[in-house]
């Protein structure tokens, strides 16, 4: 049996590991095969910690997917670092998922969770020094307009285009923020905290949970390849 391994970028905010926890479990009921959580930097267990911990338990492969959307840097170069460096150092064969992306599946999640009565909404991510990845949160954006019938557009929290404080002036129409976030988030935080005064403006939670379906596809694609 194949393992999962859920791969996240990690966060210092206190909530965040406890909510890819929760992700990862729900997934692996999903799959039905062990899950467990690893992170890049701030939380534990490292991927090559979780690696050890199943070598220890007697399992031979995992697959791992990273909880990424975008191919930035992190998911262009520091996952596979650390997958060449948890396999090397625990003997398990570790393939390599693809991260959550902004396709059509992670579109129609996003769309699902947009008020029906919403007109304007805010797909807000992290952001990124990487032009295109940008864009592809974009191109999302758009698609989940397009889906939930009404005006979306993109804002980020980093980068060059990071353009949050501009795009969510402060009381201006009812928009509803969709956070491409996975956990709880000290950029998510920030955000939330400075509409707090805008009561016409809903920020939902992230995705959590919510995204064990497509972390599931992720896995099959793999293991069942």
């Amino acid at each position: 049996m194949t393992a999962l391994i859920t791969l996240s970028h990690g966060s210092r905010h206190p909530e965040a590991a406890s909510s890819v926890e929760a992700l990862t479990r729900a997934a692996g009921v999903l799959t039905g095969v062990p899950a467990v959580a690893a992170h890049l930097e701030f939380n534990t267990p490292t991927l090559e910690a979780a690696a050890q911990g199943l070598a220890a338990r007697g399992e031979r492969e995992a697959v791992v997917v990273p909880l990424l959307f975008t191919e930035g840097y992190h998911q262009r170069v520091d996952v596979p670092a650390a997958l060449d460096s948890a396999s090397a150092s625990s003997g398990l064969i570790l393939h390599r998922g693809r991260g959550l992306g902004t396709g059509e599946d992670m579109a129609q999640l996003l769309a699902t969770r947009v008020p029906e009565e919403a007109s304007k909404v805010m797909v807000y991510s992290v952001g990124s020094s990487d032009a295109s990845a940008n864009a592809a949160v974009a191109r999302l954006a758009r698609r989940v307009g397009e889906i939930a019938g009404c005006e979306c557009s993109a804002a980020y929290a980093t980068g060059p285009k990071a353009a949050a404080e501009q795009n969510l002036s402060p009381r201006e129409h009812g928009e509803v923020v969709v956070p491409l976030f996975v956990s709880p988030g000290l950029l998510l935080d920030r955000l939330d905290g400075g509409l707090t005064t805008a009561p016409q403006r809903q920020v939902l939670p992230p995705l959590g949970t919510a995204l064990a379906e497509i972390v599931s596809q992720r896995y099959q694609e793999v293991a069942h390849a």
